[in-house]
């Protein structure tokens, strides 16, 4: 069975920083890619950042290119975001969603296959 399990969410002030969890078990592909997704509250779900475990490309969204990180750790199957000069925009739940195929890589919702419950982050200005 496959899961993702999101952890490291919370409450910061604006310009501090945050750094989210991704522990994924029940993938048995070599080739896969674990996506950060935010949702902020009327909005819709969009995409934040990916990375393909097996070779490490990334991408991220426009609007966190220079504040936020991707990365993997593949020994202890956890994929992390870490978030710098967070912005009261910022505010959303995040979850990390896996892509069992990703070709290409890429941030569109409708082609991730597994979710995790989300983790709440909220950024006071």
């Amino acid at each position: 069975e496959v899961q993702l399990v999101e952890s490291g969410g919370g409450l910061v002030q604006a310009g501090g920083s945050l750094k989210l969890s991704c522990v994924i078990s029940g993938f048995h592909y070599g080739h896969y890619a674990i996506g950060w997704f935010r949702q902020a509250p009327g909005k819709a779900r969009e995409g934040v950042s990916c990375i393909s475990v097996r070779d490490g490309d990334a991408l991220y969204a426009d609007s966190v290119k220079g504040r936020f990180t991707i990365s993997s750790d593949n020994p202890k199957n956890t994929v992390y975001l870490e978030m710098n000069n967070l912005e009261p925009e910022d505010t959303a739940v995040y979850y990390c969603a896996g892509d069992l195929l990703p070709l290409p890589l890429n941030l569109k919702e409708g082609e991730y296959d597994y979710w995790g419950q989300g983790t709440q982050v909220t950024v006071s200005s």
